[in-house]
């Protein structure tokens, strides 16, 4: 295994996303009603202090004792966590502001090692200024569809553990300057790597109405899309967050209580021109080839696009790969990559101190390599 501590910059993978389809049904609803108010109980509850943005880390406990394949991690005594002084490959696709990557590196041994992926240079800074002090942490600064290859890069075929945390950290949300905030003003920005690809003003700037509509729709799941997108071209320029909160709020014929009926269009328009399902799709995908047998996949989801994906990939890849061909028989042994996807959500102590974890999802498995025995029906 050959390992830099310079940070890894692979190509962009902010490659423009084609524009959803025109939905022939109407949407869904949402599996979580929490999931559709998360952005508007983190404004809630934000600082109002730039000096003063924090993350707690969501589901940590349970996360770091799911991608360490254990059942709970040893009580502190006295200040000190004793740790488990567990070797082994880990990473940390999602470093934020580092809770999880933490509390991690409590429990592995000396000669442990955690990769950290990040695309929010401000993340890449924090972990920069851990892994100088911690020589077992290595930084990527690129997204985690890169998975493979950056590992490739350093030397590194497979791991023992891989998690990662989906949701949008608190600082993200609580600097205005970053565009993900309806509640201060800010760029109409939104890019989660600011150093590299196109922003949100500058799409909206090129973007026709039915494709904007099909984006807040898709990945917003916004029934009153089209609405909103007629009004948002008609604005006369993309300067102000808050403007286009207003635009949109205005166009907006059904406010939900308690829920800024900004909320979703600004996660459409967030997760499209992050890419970020794709992304989930390309790591989801690598997780079976860079995960060794027995170890532990951990991923955190906050709303139910990303919960489903995650929910129907384990249960897809722990029953064995389907034929491609739906008309083929079904093979009675065929290979399975996973085995005990479970789901654990946040416990009503977590969510009382924390209301930005009332929303999240942990959802977990381990990497296998044998047959889905098919049991015949009696």
């Amino acid at each position: 295994m050959s390992l830099s501590k310079s940070k890894s910059n692979a190509n962009a993978n902010h490659s423009s996303v084609a524009a959803a389809p025109k939905p022939a049904i109407s949407p869904s609803s949402i599996e979580n009603d929490a999931a559709q108010n998360l952005q508007s109980s983190m404004e809630d509850s934000a600082p109002s202090n730039k000096l003063d943005f924090v993350h707690d880390a969501v589901l940590l406990e349970e996360t770091v004792a799911a991608v360490l394949g254990v059942k709970s991690l040893p009580k502190q005594k006295d200040g000190d966590q004793n740790g488990l002084n567990i070797s082994g490959i880990y990473v940390d696709a999602t470093f934020g502001r580092g809770g999880h990557s933490r509390l991690l590196l409590s429990q592995l041994a000396d000669d442990a090692t955690l990769i950290v992926f990040d695309k929010d240079p401000t993340a890449i800074s924090v972990a920069q200024e851990l892994a100088s002090k911690d020589s077992r942490v290595h930084v990527v600064h690129d997204s985690f569809a890169t998975l493979t290859d950056s590992l490739a890069a350093m030397g590194i075929s497979e791991v023992d553990g891989l998690m990662a945390d989906l949701g949008i950290s608190s600082p993200q949300i609580d600097d205005g300057s970053r565009g993900f905030s309806f509640m201060r003003d800010g760029a109409v920005d939104m890019r989660m790597d600011t150093s590299r690809g196109q922003s949100v003003a500058e799409w909206l700037e090129q973007v026709d109405d039915e494709t904007l509509a099909n984006v807040l729709y898709e990945f917003g799941e916004e029934r009153h899309s089209r609405r909103i997108a007629r009004a948002i071209k008609q604005m006369d320029s993309y300067e102000s967050t808050l403007e286009l909160a207003e635009v949109i709020k205005e166009a907006h014929p059904n406010w939900q209580r308690g829920k800024h009926p900004a909320t979703q269009s600004f996660q459409a328009m967030r997760i499209f021109i992050n890419n970020e399902l794709g992304d989930v799709d390309d790591f989801l995908a690598q997780s079976i080839a860079i995960l060794k047998s027995g170890g532990q996949l951990a991923v955190i989801s906050f709303h139910s696009l990303e919960d489903r994906r995650i929910k129907q990939f384990l249960q897809r890849h722990s029953k064995g790969q389907y034929p491609e061909d739906e008309n083929l028989p079904m093979p009675p042994n065929r290979p399975r990559y996973f085995s005990k996807p479970k789901r654990v959500g946040p416990s009503k102590a977590e969510t009382s101190q924390n209301p930005r974890a009332r929303s999240a999802w942990l959802r977990m498995a381990t990497r296998t390599d044998t047959e889905y025995q098919q049991t015949a029906a009696p």
